[in-house]
């Protein structure tokens, strides 16, 4: 027997790519509860995302936001076109359909993709529709995987949709420290939401 029955259902946790995922899984599916997303993005990319007869259109690239390092290293934070544009809109997740708990948890020093941007932008879009249920955390010094604690940081490395070596940013001691702050906050959310 459950102790509270008001909180089941499913939590996710997203990393990069599968942010949007989560983000369309907590606005499509009710069982959703709790959404945790790390350096992600709120609308798709690389592909067509589709939900029964919705199609999430890939959100466009550009090569004018790619800046080539002394090293050859590809800083790719910018390639990707704004998505609250109008004409890209049609890529952004509806996140205000989505009746969980999300924790959007950013890095400042994310040169995958600009996640301080896309998290600010999600707080306004939840905002702007009457919810309060969602926290930002952000890391200023740390590069955009922040895995489980203890992983070793790795401030470049092939990205697989790139085909190059692409930076990810953030300094060893700070990404560290994120990612141990970052396994603490997400197992009390998931604690407290499921």
């Amino acid at each position: 027997m459950l102790n509270n029955p008001s909180k089941t259902g499913v939590g996710i946790v997203s990393i990069s790519k599968s942010g949007e995922l989560a983000l369309a899984m907590a606005s499509f599916l009710p069982n959703v509860k709790a959404t945790a997303w790390i350096n992600g993005n709120i609308a798709n990319v690389l592909f067509p995302l589709h939900y029964k007869d919705i199609v999430f259109p890939p959100l466009p690239v550009s090569a004018e936001g790619i800046i080539v390092k002394d090293s050859g290293i590809l800083d790719i934070r910018d390639a990707l076109l704004d998505c609250m544009e109008e004409e890209n809109r049609a890529s952004v997740i509806p996140i205000e359909r989505a009746s969980c708990n999300f924790l959007f948890i950013v890095s400042e020093d994310d040169r995958n993709w600009n996640s301080v941007y896309y998290a600010e932008q999600a707080s306004k879009i939840l905002k702007a529709h009457g919810k309060t249920n969602y926290e930002v955390v952000t890391y200023p010094k740390a590069g955009h995987f922040l895995e489980i604690p203890y992983m070793p940081h790795y401030p470049s490395g092939i990205h697989a949709a790139v085909g190059q070596a692409v930076a990810f940013g953030g300094e060893p001691k700070a990404h560290a420290v994120a990612q141990v702050d970052t396994w603490k906050r997400l197992l009390e959310f998931f604690k407290k939401h499921l």
